[in-house]
């Protein structure tokens, strides 16, 4: 029954999520523990593994409207899985009440991160008239870039493995800031990297027996039915009042972890 409970839940937080275009991951593992009483490492492994099927609708959308580059995307998104795959072991040595105000600190940070790529969006929009092409959307070469983009994945992939969040705005400041990538490519290309690690992060946390895929399933559900219908109203509201819900998302999500 609590399972049923969970997708409706769900069902209602995908539309927001849907709305604002946002994974969600901190939302949800706020609403699991603090509303349905899981335990942190398992709303982690759960908000962790869920944004795989996330991440790889948008992915293939983002393929057909060629807004990645596949090469960056592999290596960062290889390099993440491995600090997924690390850091989800890291976290049973974590307390459950540190934990969550670990992961807490964590969400607000991405938010202010999000908050900051819009910053940096608006003014490349205001100063670059430019369109952007798929040769500038390479970044470069050479070990020194392979190499950052290694860190970017090992660091982001960290993040993601232990507070099981999806690190969305880091990666793509990481893409855009460190490598060079316009944003459109970045978008596109980060949805890639996290396949590999929400897949790894999720398989990590299932190991150590912190992933209930019966609760997977529901989330999955409830937020996949919400987020279709929640997109669909996007379009409706002032772009000022968009961003804004998108930066405060994540910091709701965190202060509901703090009650």
């Amino acid at each position: 029954m609590m399972l049923v409970e969970v997708a409706i839940v769900m069902i209602a937080l995908g539309l927001l999520l849907g709305f604002v275009g946002a994974g969600g991951s901190g939302f949800i593992i706020a609403i699991l523990t603090v509303v349905f009483g899981y335990p942190i490492h398992t709303a982690l492994g759960t908000a962790l593994a869920a944004m795989f099927f996330s991440s790889f609708s948008g992915s293939v959308s983002h393929y057909r409207e060629g807004n990645m580059v596949l090469k960056t995307g592999f290596i960062v998104g290889a390099a993440g899985a491995a600090g997924a795959w690390i850091s989800s072991g890291w976290s049973s040595f974590i307390p459950e009440d540190r934990l969550g105000w670990m992961t807490s600190g964590m969400l607000f940070a991405s938010g202010l991160a999000l908050w900051f790529r819009m910053a940096i969006i608006s003014r490349k929009k205001a100063t670059t008239h430019e369109p952007e092409t798929v040769v500038q959307s390479t970044g470069g070469s050479g070990w020194t870039y392979w190499l950052l983009a290694l860190l970017i994945g090992l660091i982001t992939g960290g993040l993601s493995g232990l507070f099981g969040i999806g690190s969305t705005p880091f990666i793509q400041i990481g893409l855009m800031m460190v490598l060079g990538m316009p944003m459109r490519y970045a978008a596109g290309t980060t949805m890639l990297v996290i396949i590999p690690i929400a897949l790894a992060g999720g398989a990590g946390y299932f190991t150590i027996g912190y992933l209930d895929l019966q609760l997977l399933l529901a989330v999955v559900i409830g937020t996949m039915i919400g987020s279709y219908i929640g997109a669909k109203f996007t379009k409706r509201v002032p772009s000022g009042i968009l961003k804004t819900c998108m930066v405060i998302t994540p910091m709701i999500g965190a202060s509901i972890l703090l009650l």
